[in-house]
């Protein structure tokens, strides 16, 4: 026998040892939140005519540091509010993926975005528990007034982790309210973050929308998912 193909021998032996690769997660590893789910009921909670009276969306964009050329998720995107303006505010070096797990609502936003030419918007439909995102590739992640209708928050945390660069955000806006109330008490919230090893790095009042703005990193490694700790909701 060769040395080469003693070599590959052993690489063999040790693959069937320790398996062929990192293992591969299925959504029953993962605890379930111990606290009620808000029922999507809606992509549009008011018009875009009075959110902007309010300067919502540059509120937040401007407290989340939203420049020219960066990478932003919009995660929930429904009918392209955040998306839309996003876009403008990126620029044509920016690039923004607008994410929904609802088909018919995806459909609706790629339909838009065509229509008004935003060649820097990418649309793409994701699954409950997981935003689907390329890795590595984002400075921001939006999620606004939809992570209390997520209905496993600790998998879908987890995967949506790599899909941060070194130094991104995840920017969450929401209710300051019970989740089945259409909100998240920010306390919880920052409680499920950091048990998937995100940072809580700021969070402002946002009186237009009767809560907050939270900015969260990720530190450290991902927990495994049998080590994740449930937060009381």
């Amino acid at each position: 026998m060769t040395r080469t193909a003693a070599c590959l021998l052993v690489a063999l032996l040790v693959a069937a040892c320790h398996g062929s690769g990192p293992r591969e997660y299925k959504s029953k590893d993962f605890p379930q939140a111990s606290r009620p789910v808000a029922a999507i009921v809606s992509s549009r909670w008011s018009t875009e005519e009075a959110r902007d009276r309010l300067n919502e969306a540059d509120n937040v964009m401007r407290r989340a540091g939203i420049k020219p050329g960066m990478t932003v998720a919009d995660i929930g995107a429904g009918e392209g509010y955040y998306t839309i303006r996003l876009a403008q505010r990126v620029g044509v070096d920016g690039r923004v993926l607008a994410q929904d797990i609802i088909p018919q609502v995806r459909d609706a936003l790629a339909e838009r975005v065509t229509r008004e030419a935003l060649d820097n918007v990418s649309v793409k439909l994701g699954e409950p528990n997981d935003p689907k995102l390329p890795e590595g590739s984002f400075d921001r992640i939006f999620m606004v007034q939809m992570y209390h209708e997520i209905a496993s928050p600790y998998e879908f945390l987890w995967r949506l982790r790599p899909a941060l660069k070194p130094d991104g955000e995840v920017i969450v806006v929401d209710a300051d309210r019970p989740t089945n109330q259409h909100g998240t008490p920010h306390a919880l919230l920052a409680c499920e973050f950091e048990a998937i090893g995100y940072k809580l790095i700021e969070r402002q009042p946002m009186p237009a929308v009767d809560g907050y703005l939270a900015r969260f990193r990720a530190v450290g490694t991902r927990p495994e998912p049998r080590d994740i700790k449930v937060c009381k909701g």
